[in-house]
């Protein structure tokens, strides 16, 4: 069974044609990739998923519903989170009451809540820093940061955008521990990467756009061997040094 569904998946901004006639399935359970160039249309779709952005054509389906016109908070309580390209940490708060709004979702017990927060600042190893205000953080950090907030929804879709941005290789490399093992909780995440190491060793299935149009779909080694990949993301001289 599909967790998530897109079907013929349009947005147009005026002339632009950010996407067009997107359509692909995200099964239940494990970790799914989005590539595609700058301008590809990447983010687009994560708006449309995620409810920021309303598609001109097309539907999405989540748990067998349709989901195309409901608004992100209730997309949220449905089972989306999802994080943000560029961190933006609420300016005057803590990490942990950050985290802790998240974990407000599901209860309105506040000890409950703080309890919680506690318990994935740990995981994430962020307590340390619990105290500390969020645009404090390191660039490491308010990685963590951004996926424990989303985390801390208890979602059952994660969606992921370029969390490894900006990351020198070890950390790229802890931060794939760190999703890997989200994952495994029985977590579905979707996520957009262009650090491609980070992709390819997560990633049961990627799928990419190029020009707003899904060109390829298929295992990390079926999408290296795609000339229509190799032409329009990785280059003409990929793998040929």
């Amino acid at each position: 069974m599909s967790l998530l569904s897109l079907e013929a998946v349009g947005r147009n901004f005026g002339g632009l044609k950010a996407l067009q006639g997107v359509s692909f399935e995200v099964p239940e359970g494990g970790t799914f990739g989005v590539m595609g160039a700058n301008g590809a249309g990447k983010t687009t779709l994560f708006g449309v998923i995620s409810g920021f952005i309303k598609p001109s054509t097309g539907g999405v389906t989540f748990q067998d519903k349709d989901i195309t016109s409901l608004p992100p908070y209730k997309r949220c309580i449905a089972g989306i989170g999802r994080t943000f390209q560029i961190t933006k940490p609420f300016p005057e708060l803590t990490v942990r009451q950050t985290v802790r709004i998240g974990v407000l979702l599901r209860t309105k017990n506040m000890a409950e809540a703080t309890q919680k927060a506690d318990v994935i600042l740990e995981r994430f190893g962020l307590m340390a820093h619990a105290e500390r205000l969020g645009h404090q953080l390191a660039v490491m950090d308010r990685k963590r940061l951004e996926i424990a907030r989303a985390y801390a929804t208890a979602p059952k879709l994660l969606l992921l955008d370029e969390v490894a941005a900006g990351l020198r290789p070890a950390e790229v490399d802890k931060l794939v521990e760190l999703i890997d093992s989200v994952a495994s909780e029985g977590v579905t995440v979707l996520m957009i990467e262009h650090v491609l190491p980070a992709i390819f060793s997560l990633a049961k299935q990627v799928v990419v756009l190029d020009h707003g149009q899904l060109i390829a779909q298929g295992t990390p080694s079926e999408i290296l061997k795609n000339q229509h990949v190799i032409e329009a993301y990785l280059g003409a001289g990929y793998g040929t040094a």
